[in-house]
């Protein structure tokens, strides 16, 4: 989907495809016929964006044959599809039975994360739109924290790796005329937990083809004020290369014990829920939510945020909520302006089965059902700030 900015520049939204699980290429084109197109078609649209996740062994796949790279892009034309983004954090297994902290792995220590993420760039290249000229990939931000903080060199690896991706998109730009950047999405527990951590990281690499992808789950998760994140980083001089509309999970009452009973209902196996409080001391938090309804490892005076992206159109039942409030405000800042901050968003909603048994989808209709109701509110959203859809 496409949006004139009041500015005159374009401003695309799409919904990301790491909510279907699909390892090879083959898994990738069924993800385009069983769910895009469906999405694309309930929508009443001919064109709909799809921030792609390219996994492994689907994108060597591509890197080996010229073919069927060019076959993929023929079939996203026939299905009245694009992608301008591409989601590169997770490499392999996101639709696992249990993902945890697989997730950030290989980190950006590991040669393997500069070859996966350079792999998706080239091939990012091929798949934009004959009229786009720019696309963008959001990734792993550096590492999860442990045992990155404590490993000798770890940090300097990370960022002669960054700087070296640096070079190559700079190539790739020169041989192609297409610009790929790059954006590193701050989450809790890792080692660039908020929009702050980033900036000494990404300072040190210098370059300007790699910035942040802003996570408005993560950014609400971690208690951030979208206006003071989107400041400081402007402040540095860190782009933001694309923004993930998604909503956290809120507990505003976490000591009662009809709230913490509502909250473990959303703590499950697959995925890792990192869970957040602020007190007069600071920010405290878990590392998942089952570590903090269970105990008393997480303060319970002040509201808690779970790290589970929740539908954006359909808040989990009192007494619980989500922070679409936080979504709202930072939309606003990034494309309310007199000029849009960054022109790819992109719905990100990969926990629709990790939901409670009675909110989840039970066919591929009623999750095609709930991905167009997602991108309608944030298509309502994006009109209401003044921006206008294009066919």
């Amino acid at each position: 989907m496409r949006f004139r900015h009041p500015d005159g520049s374009t401003v695309h939204l799409a919904y990301c495809t790491n909510v279907h699980p699909a390892e090879t290429l083959d898994g990738v084109r069924a993800q385009l016929r069983d769910h895009c197109e469906p999405v694309r078609r309930r929508l009443g649209r001919d064109r709909l964006g799809i921030g792609l996740w390219l996994a492994r062994d689907a994108a060597r796949t591509l890197v080996d044959d010229p073919v069927e790279l060019r076959a993929l892009r023929a079939e996203l034309d026939h299905r009245g599809l694009e992608v301008v983004t591409l989601n590169g954090f997770p490499y392999q297994g996101f639709g696992a039975d249990e993902v945890k902290h697989r997730v950030y792995e290989p980190d950006w220590t590991d040669p393997e994360r500069l070859a996966h993420t350079t792999d998706l760039a080239r091939l990012l290249t091929g798949l934009l739109p004959d009229d786009a000229t720019e696309g963008t990939i959001s990734t792993l931000p550096i590492a999860w924290r442990t045992p990155f903080g404590t490993t000798p060199g770890a940090a300097r690896a990370a960022h002669t790796a960054l700087a070296a991706l640096g070079e190559r998109l700079d190539a790739l730009a020169e041989l192609t005329g297409k610009s790929i950047r790059i954006g590193l999405e701050p989450e809790p527990g890792c080692t660039v937990e908020t929009t702050t951590d980033a900036i000494t990281p990404l300072t040190a690499v210098g370059h300007p083809r790699i910035g942040v992808c802003l996570d408005t789950c993560h950014l609400a998760t971690s208690f951030e004020d979208p206006d003071t994140a989107v400041d400081a980083l402007g402040a540095a001089g860190i782009p933001i290369v694309k923004a993930q509309l998604s909503a956290a999970l809120h507990a505003e009452h976490p000591h009662l014990p009809e709230v913490r009973t509502a909250l473990a209902a959303f703590a499950e196996p697959r995925f890792l829920h990192q869970t957040r409080t602020v007190t007069t001391e600071g920010l405290h938090g878990t590392d998942d939510l089952d570590e903090a309804v269970t105990g008393r490892a997480l303060p319970d005076t002040a509201p808690w945020r779970a790290h589970f992206h929740i539908p954006l159109h359909a808040p989990p039942a009192p007494p619980l909520t989500s922070t679409l409030p936080v979504l709202r405000s930072a939309l606003t800042r990034l494309v309310g302006g007199a000029r849009p901050l960054t022109g790819h968003l992109e719905v990100e909603t990969y926990t629709w089965q990790a939901l409670p048994a009675a909110q989840r989808p039970r066919t591929r209709a009623q999750l095609a059902d709930g991905i167009a109701a997602e991108l309608t509110l944030a298509r309502d959203l994006l009109v209401d700030l003044g921006l206008k859809e294009l066919p």
